[in-house]
């Protein structure tokens, strides 16, 4: 009797499988657009810096991990919210918001070292609940649109950011323009890359996507989530609390956003006696409009999730080498936005593809039919 349960035609038929090929598509043709926009720009170094941005991250591994987790987080965030139905486009706010509870306690509330970044860590994942509780809340009871709730609290979050940090003399310094230097007791423990500022937020970061995995697709509230996501009416009609589950996805992804933002500022400093600073320079986070990115590439599976952002975070880290070459960092911003275009509609390109090459495999040439003997001696 033959097993058919791992060969590779059952694997190549899988959603997970059309999901992988469709995204190593969307990056083949966004990479292709990178190397023709670097061409364009500096012909003579076209593939000296084409080679640092696909593998001067491999020398900077520990940044590499470093930048990924907030954009990790802020995906998961964006990713979830979409298993629901919900573009939680406000991550960035969240991040924020998160990131400030997490320094607050960082100056403000003294505490052995033992426990002291763990609740900066647990104050960041609150800050990013109570921002995304209110857009949830909104669009449940009121049925206002998220998209526009979530996107105005952007910028609500970090103009009120910056007015709490500027007005708090403990925090920050007026005279650098930033925030103090955080106690040590505050920063999450380093993972000991040597120049790095790589910390253990990454593995937690990695456990909480797996954590999300399970939870999606092996609970019954994962199953309500998507079910609620994919026809609220049918789930309402189902027994299924809608607005309920609506509140709680935008609770869980904003806190999912905050964690991005504590384990961004929390990160250990290479230097001794410094650390992360906040700048209030009233510009929205660029973590979380990645996080859109990072989901999108992912197709929203935590699992996906994980790899996008440190892909993302790779050819990032690849850009700035390629800027000692003479090339303006935004080319590496203009190939993430070109594979994320490709990404949304890649799963259609990739059906397409996969039909084509099947059709023609399946092509034979068309052969004469034999003729009969005695149709023949008839006719004659």
């Amino acid at each position: 009797m033959q097993n058919n349960s791992f060969s590779l035609k059952t694997i190549t038929k899988t959603k997970g499988f059309s999901s992988f090929t469709a995204a190593l598509l969307a990056i083949a043709l966004g990479l292709i657009f990178g190397f023709l926009v670097m061409i364009f720009a500096l012909p003579a170094n076209s593939l000296s810096g084409f080679g640092r941005v696909l593998f001067g991250g491999f020398s900077r591994l520990g940044d590499v991990f470093y930048f990924a987790t907030p954009i990790l987080m802020t995906g998961l965030s964006v990713g979830f919210a979409f298993k629901m139905g919900l573009f939680n486009i406000g991550s960035s706010g969240q991040y924020t918001m998160g990131m400030f509870f997490a320094l607050f306690v960082g100056f403000m509330w003294p505490m052995p070292a033992s426990i002291h970044w763990i609740v900066c860590i647990l104050a960041g994942m609150i800050g990013g609940m109570i921002w995304g509780f209110i857009p949830g809340i909104l669009k449940a009871l009121c049925n206002v649109n998220e998209v526009i709730t979530s996107i105005m609290f952007n910028y609500i979050g970090m103009y009120i950011v910056d007015m709490l940090v500027q007005g708090n003399a403990t925090m920050y310094i007026s005279t650098k323009t930033r925030t103090a230097y955080l106690p040590v007791t505050a920063q999450i423990p380093s993972l000991g890359v040597k120049n790095s500022n790589v910390s253990v937020a990454i593995l937690i970061a990695i456990a909480i996507a797996v954590l999300l995995h399970i939870i999606l697709n092996k609970t019954t509230f994962g199953y309500e989530l998507k079910a609620t996501g994919f026809n609220k009416f049918a789930s309402k009609y189902a027994g299924m609390n809608d607005k309920r589950n609506t509140i709680q996805t935008m609770v869980i992804a904003g806190a999912l956003s905050g964690l991005g933002g504590a384990f961004a500022i929390l990160a250990p400093s290479t230097i001794a006696g410094s650390s992360m600073t906040y700048e209030p320079i009233s510009v929205i986070a660029s973590a979380g409009f990645n996080g859109i990115a990072v989901a999108l590439l992912g197709f929203s599976n935590p699992i996906g999730i994980i790899f996008s952002s440190i892909f993302i975070s790779h050819i990032g880290r690849g850009g700035t080498l390629a800027s000692l070459l003479g090339y303006k960092p935004e080319i590496i911003d203009v190939v993430i936005a070109v594979i994320i275009y490709f990404s949304s509609f890649a799963l259609i390109m990739n059906a397409t593809f996969a039909k084509f090459i099947k059709k023609r495999r399946e092509k034979k040439p068309v052969e004469a039919k034999p003729v009969d003997k005695k149709m023949k001696d008839k006719e004659a």
